[in-house]
């Protein structure tokens, strides 16, 4: 046949996943996956190194020898989401059919995957912090509050790596209609894969609003026909997280986009692409004491 399904397959699978690492307001956290392995299937290995303190040298005997341990943990990633796309193949003929399969799949991720793949992450790191408070966001004390937040979290890292502010949308328009924040907010540059988009920084930490309805404590992530996602009946409003950019490490892949032609379909005379998607984010436990959640 004229058409390469496995070509197309596979420019459709790195497409699909820089789409997710440039419009998820979360992609930022893909970067720090740079060092994971990653072979199909849900499992991927991240590098573990550790090493000794210092110790007294000794005029005699010189250095004491200490020790590096270098090694791969296996995880498994948690979320195994997929669906089905059946394309007619009346409507959409071999000349057609890369454009209308490509379209379909960059808007089912716009407006399906991304959300979901934001809302649990966010909901995951909130899960995972270890700094808590509860407030309710009013333009009269938001800043105070925030800044409280991110002092105790400076003061842990000890002004060491950036420093990010997920941000509720609803609580982002109330900071900025403090009286008090254009006197300590600035605008700069934050770069996301190859985009670069311009942020509000405090304090030296950049503010990314999120919509709400990605922020809440926990999700139930659908099965079946119904699909996507719905905050759990007692999932609590998450008006920010504060956490160095280096520490959560998000995974996400698009495995085997598989894309099935009319004459080989044995249930329909139409295309079908098959979409599978694995992702799950990561926070070491060193890392919990340094992420910060503030609850409605």
């Amino acid at each position: 046949m004229a058409i390469n399904t496995v070509e197309y397959a596979s420019v459709f699978q790195k497409e699909l996943d820089k789409q997710i690492l440039e419009s998820s307001t979360s992609g930022w956290m893909e970067e720090n996956a740079g060092q994971v392995i990653y072979n199909g299937g849900k499992e991927i290995k991240m590098p573990l190194i550790s090493t000794q303190g210092l110790a007294d040298y000794d005029r005699d005997t010189g250095y004491s020898t200490g020790a590096i341990t270098f090694s791969y943990e296996t995880y498994k990633m948690s979320q195994d989401r997929g669906r089905r796309f059946r394309l007619d193949a009346v409507d959409v003929d071999e000349t057609a059919f890369a454009l209308s399969a490509a379209n379909v799949a960059e808007e089912f991720q716009r407006t399906k995957v991304i959300p979901e793949i934001d809302a649990y992450r966010y909901s995951k790191l909130a899960s995972l912090a270890e700094i808590e408070s509860t407030y309710t966001p009013d333009s009269g004390d938001i800043l105070s509050e925030l800044s409280a937040q991110l002092g105790e979290v400076s003061d842990i890292i000890g002004g060491e790596g950036e420093l990010i502010v997920i941000m509720s949308r609803p609580v982002y328009d109330t900071l900025l209609s403090s009286d008090e924040i254009l006197k300590t907010i600035e605008v700069g540059n934050f770069k996301q894969g190859e985009l670069d988009f311009e942020v509000k920084y405090l304090n030296g930490a950049c503010i990314i609003p999120v919509p709400s309805a990605r922020m809440k404590t926990a999700y139930t992530f659908r099965s079946g026909d119904e699909g996507g996602f719905v905050p759990t009946a007692t999932a609590k409003d998450i008006n920010w997280i504060i956490c160095p950019k280096s520490a959560p490490i998000a995974v996400s892949k698009t495995d085997n986009v598989k894309i099935i032609a009319p004459e080989n379909n044995q249930f329909a005379d139409a295309w079908d692409v098959d979409y599978r998607k694995y992702h799950d984010l990561f926070l070491p436990k060193n890392k919990q004491n340094v992420v910060a959640v503030s609850t409605k």
